[in-house]
């Protein structure tokens, strides 16, 4: 039998709000980078590297989608149940598809951000298992 403090609950659910932050903090500003870093001036539009990467006929949405497929990876990692997973890979199976389609696809992926998509709903699976999901 170990002896030691024992921790309360309050502070255990801090723990794991600490731990989940620092688990996803990569995912986050990866989806950062590729979707949402940069700003046209004048506006509040906003893009990423995968807007610009996108541009590079035939390798750039494949890069992309690569890069986007480590926030699944990293999301399974975290334990995220098979339906958010199917459904993450859904949002990146469009991204790419789409994305390289010429010029159409530069504008879908100006818009469409699946990476921010995928991290907002793994942050959601990740509160709601918290319990703070309810309302």
């Amino acid at each position: 039998m170990a002896t030691g403090t024992r921790i309360t609950r309050p502070e255990m659910i801090q723990a794991h709000r600490v731990r989940d932050q620092a688990d996803t903090s990569d995912i986050e500003r990866l989806a950062d980078l590729l979707d949402t870093r940069f700003v046209i001036p004048g506006t509040n539009w906003r893009f990423g590297l995968d807007s610009i990467i996108g541009l590079v006929p035939g390798i750039g949405d494949l890069i992309t989608t690569g890069l986007g497929a480590y926030i699944i990876y990293r999301a399974r990692e975290l334990g995220a149940p098979l339906l958010l997973i199917a459904r993450m890979v859904g949002n990146l199976a469009v991204d790419g598809v789409v994305g390289a389609i010429p010029l159409v696809g530069d504008v879908f992926d100006f818009a469409f951000r699946s990476n921010a998509k995928n991290v907002r709903l793994l942050l959601r699976h990740i509160e709601k298992q918290r319990g703070g999901g309810q309302r």
